[in-house]
This record gives C-alpha cells, sequence and structure tokens, in this order.
C-alpha cells in the first residue's frame, strides 16, 4: 500500500490556506491532551477519592464531560502514548510495551495532521515513544546504544518541545539524595523521598530535559529545580502565550505520579496526619501539585478570553502502581497497573469544551485513548491519505448528546494478555497459554463471576472477533499499511 510516509509530504498535500480568525473558529479549536503517570481511577475527587485533594480537576469535572468508563489502551506507559497521537492500537505502530520500540516514520500523528490545518504543535513532559539523542547516555536507552529507538518529537512535527524520553522524580527532576537504600525516604530509593534540603548531597538522576535536536537544559540549571509538574506546566503555558492567535495543539504528559515520587516540602506536610507514610505523604503530594498546574493551565485560558473554543482532555495512561495497599488507589476494580483487568486500564478522564460541551456532562460508555485522534480529526475536518485501519472512533456525536454505547468493540493484547469489551461483555484471557475468561461488566464491574463456563458460545464469538483484529493488528505490525 503506498503511503505518504514523511511528513513534509503530506503538509505539502494538504496544506491550504488558513484563516487568522482560528480562536472564534469552533470547526478549530485548540486542542490541550493532558495525561498523568500511573494516576489511579480511584485517586481524584470527581471518582469519589477523598484521601488527595484534587480541586482543579474537580472544578474541570464539574464544568465538563465525566467519563466514568475510559480506557488507557495499555495498562503501561509507552503503548498508551502510542494510542493517543496515532488512534491505533500500540502494536500497529511499532510500540510494544514499555521501553521496547519507538514511534515509527510511517505513523501518521495527531501532531502531523493537525499542521496541515494550520495548527501550532507543542509537547511538554515525557515522551516515552523513542529516545532523544543517540550521542550521551540519557533515561533508560537514550545513547549510541538505543540509536535504533531513535524516535524524538521534532521528527514527527512537534515545533516546540520540553521533553524527557521516560521518568524523573517528581521534585528536582534531574536530582536523587546521594544514599542507597531509604528509611521513610531519607535517601534514594525506587519508591521515592523525601525533598532534597537545599544544603543536602545529590547525584545527578541519569534523565535530561530535551528541546530540540542534541539540545538539552543543563541539569544544573536552576529552571529545573522544584516541583516537575509546575515546571512542565510553566513550559506549555509559554507555548500557548506565544499562540494563543491560534490554532494549537499542547500535549501535556506529567510524570507525576509515576515513581520515584516526590513532593515539596509543603504539599508533603499537608498530608501528615501522624498515619500517612512518607511514600502517602509525597504520593498524594505530587498529585495536589499537578492538579494545581492544571488549575494555572484552566486560569490562563479564562484569562486569555480563549477558555471556550480550547478542548482540554485528561486522563491517565494506564492504572497505579504496586500492590494492593500502595498509595494508589483503582478504586473498587481489579488489578493494577500491567494488568488488563480492569483496575490497570479504566482510568480517571475528562473532556472539557464550553463551547460544546454542557457543565456537569457524563457518560458511561465505553471510550478509549485511541478515540482521540479520530475526535480531533473530525472536529478539524481531515481525512487519512489512505485506508490504513484505526482503532478508536470519534467522540463527537457521544460530545453531540447521540452516542450512549459504544457502536464497536475495544480490543487489547499486551505481551499475550488480550481482552475483548463488546457492550458491556469482557472477554480477558491472562497469558497465550492460559483459557478465556469472561465477564458482565454492567452487574460485574469488580470482575469476580467468571461467565466462561455459563456463556460458552458467546465467548466463543468475542474470542473470534478479537481473533480477527488482532490478524489486522499484526499485518498493521509487519508494515502492510505504509
Amino acid at each position: 500500500m503506498e503511503f505518504f510516509c514523511r511528513s513534509f509530504l503530506l503538509i505539502a498535500f494538504f496544506a491550504g490556506v488558513f484563516s487568522s480568525s482560528a480562536q472564534t473558529d469552533v470547526d478549530k479549536p485548540n486542542f490541550v491532551i493532558i495525561m498523568c503517570d500511573d494516576l489511579g481511577w480511584g485517586d481524584v475527587g470527581f471518582n469519589g477519592g477523598t484521601h488527595i485533594r484534587t480541586p482543579h480537576l474537580d472544578e474541570m469535572a464539574a464544568n465538563g464531560l465525566k467519563l466514568t468508563r475510559f480506557y488507557a489502551q495499555a495498562p503501561v506507559c509507552s503503548p498508551t502514548r502510542a494510542s493517543v497521537v496515532t488512534g491505533r492500537h500500540h502494536d500497529r505502530t511499532g510500540i510494544y510495551t514499555a521501553n521496547h520500540g519507538h514511534l515509527r516514520d510511517g505513523e501518521f500523528t495527531l501532531y502531523e495532521a493537525l499542521k496541515t490545518k494550520g495548527y501550532t504543535t507543542g509537547h511538554f513532559g515525557k515522551w516515552h515513544m523513542g529516545t532523544l539523542t543517540t550521542k550521551i547516555k540519557d533515561a533508560n536507552r537514550g545513547g549510541p546504544g538505543g540509536a535504533k529507538e531513535f524516535s524524538p518529537p521534532w521528527h514527527h512535527e512537534v515545533d516546540v518541545t520540553l521533553a524527557t524520553e521516560s521518568k524523573t522524580p517528581t521534585f528536582d527532576a534531574m536530582w536523587k539524595p546521594v544514599g542507597g537504600s531509604a528509611n521513610e525516604f531519607t535517601n534514594a530509593s525506587r519508591l521515592g523521598w523525601n525533598v532534597i534540603p537545599e544544603d543536602g548531597e545529590k547525584e545527578f538522576y541519569g534523565t535530561h530535559y530535551w528541546t530540540g535536536q542534541d539540545t538539552l537544559f543543563d541539569p544544573k540549571s536552576d529552571e529545573l529545580l522544584g516541583d516537575d509538574s509546575n515546571l512542565i506546566m510553566d513550559h506549555a503555558m509559554k507555548f500557548i502565550d506565544d499562540s494563543k492567535e491560534g490554532p494549537f495543539l499542547a500535549i501535556v504528559w506529567f510524570h507525576a505520579p509515576h515513581l520515584p515520587v516526590v513532593a515539596s516540602a509543603e504539599d508533603a506536610a499537608s498530608y501528615d496526619d501522624g498515619k500517612n507514610t512518607a511514600f502517602q505523604r509525597n504520593y498524594n503530594g505530587c498529585v495536589t501539585a499537578l492538579d494545581h498546574a492544571v488549575g494555572r493551565l484552566r486560569a490562563q485560558l479564562r484569562d486569555q478570553g480563549i477558555a471556550n473554543n480550547t478542548v482540554i482532555t485528561f486522563c491517565s495512561d494506564n492504572g497505579p502502581e504496586g500492590k494492593d495497599g500502595a498509595p494508589g488507589l483503582q478504586g473498587d476494580f481489579r488489578g493494577r497497573k500491567r494488568s488488563l483487568y480492569e483496575g490497570g486500564v479504566r482510568v480517571p478522564s475528562l473532556i472539557e469544551w464550553p463551547a460544546k460541551i454542557a457543565p456537569g456532562s457524563v457518560s458511561k460508555a465505553a471510550t478509549c485513548t485511541v478515540d482521540y485522534f479520530p475526535t480531533i480529526m473530525e472536529i478539524v475536518g481531515f481525512e487519512l491519505p489512505d485506508d490504513r485501519p484505526l482503532d478508536g472512533i470519534s467522540l463527537m456525536p457521544l460530545i453531540n448528546g447521540k452516542m450512549k454505547e459504544r457502536p464497536t468493540p475495544l480490543g487489547f493484547h499486551i505481551k499475550g494478555q488480550a481482552a475483548w469489551h463488546d457492550g458491556m461483555m469482557k472477554a480477558y484471557r491472562k497469558n497465550q497459554s492460559s483459557g478465556w475468561e469472561l465477564y458482565d461488566l454492567g452487574v460485574d464491574p469488580n470482575e469476580t463471576a467468571d461467565l466462561a463456563e455459563k456463556n460458552p458460545e458467546r465467548l466463543r464469538g468475542m474470542v473470534e472477533a478479537w481473533t480477527e483484529w488482532k490478524a489486522s493488528v499484526d499485518a498493521s505490525d509487519g508494515g502492510a499499511d505504509y
């Protein structure tokens, strides 16, 4: 199949004359795509959480659309991120799990699509869809040894970048305390630590912030100190201010609350009730900090008079890290990060678009990160130049009040683990050698009653549908779409 895989050819193919009055044109709204890292479904007030203060997100929910059955496409971060920017299952894109694969040149992304419609594009925070340097050791895979995975934002029509390859501490992002094992986070640990005092000994964490080809922030820069979510939002807000004549796309992907969690002394202390561990205090504190950053963004959009015609989405990339009892809460759902049970992929989600969405809207329909791309494409009137399969659907019928249930099933696969959602029925397989389970999420959202033996025909049909879909995914992975 012939495909114009290079972005400059696509832009030349689709480019036209764009109106300078985009800020008043509801067919060309601005887009801000916000994602947290490992935030649990139950960690936010708008889903009933009471252990963490999230007033700005709760206000956003009250003013927009809450998606109560929203799924990350994968139970780990990199694959979900690929699904957001392509509208396709991550296996199609060349990203198979965290730190495995990269976003291929042949994939057509949100950035490239919106560039053809006159948008300015920016990416801020975590990238994790490929390495950002072939020159120096960086983060998980960056450097000469990871050159084959080099796929930075500026190769995908991102105009302005402030990005890391992967995780960072959520406060003083470039640094960790000197020391080994932690005792209530006195020193560095995998989980996190208390904020490093100004006179404390520290060492480089190993992850850089990049702004372009071979261009990075000096890790010792004072600009990189303090709360990491605040830093990311500072750069996103400057980009928005510079682009306020619009239209623009700003992707804002927080590191919080991915491990290692670190909060400011004030935010951590605000959760010191005599019961919370340092782990809990720092986890809760960094979530409250990212909530504050979202509040700053929404205030700026209002102050600049562009909030009404700006679409803001919010979600997490997967369920919470750790075992049951860890700080992140998945609600009553079964499973956590790395699992395709509900707790690993059902995540908090909102859409705010005052021009189109009535305050206090709620949907129980199954929706997913693969739906962002086709939704935005319908809004701006973009059509792909080929017939490559998308796994997402446009949510404009839902936004317009005409969609109560998802019209097509949702497929999942990662490292042999699989799931197929057909309405409220869900087929699940732990690995390639295990049998399929069947759950009715309408009456059993916690997935406690396996109905496979009682409904063999229904399960058989769902597995056959999943198998047909997976063959399409495998064909894409083999290059059939390029």
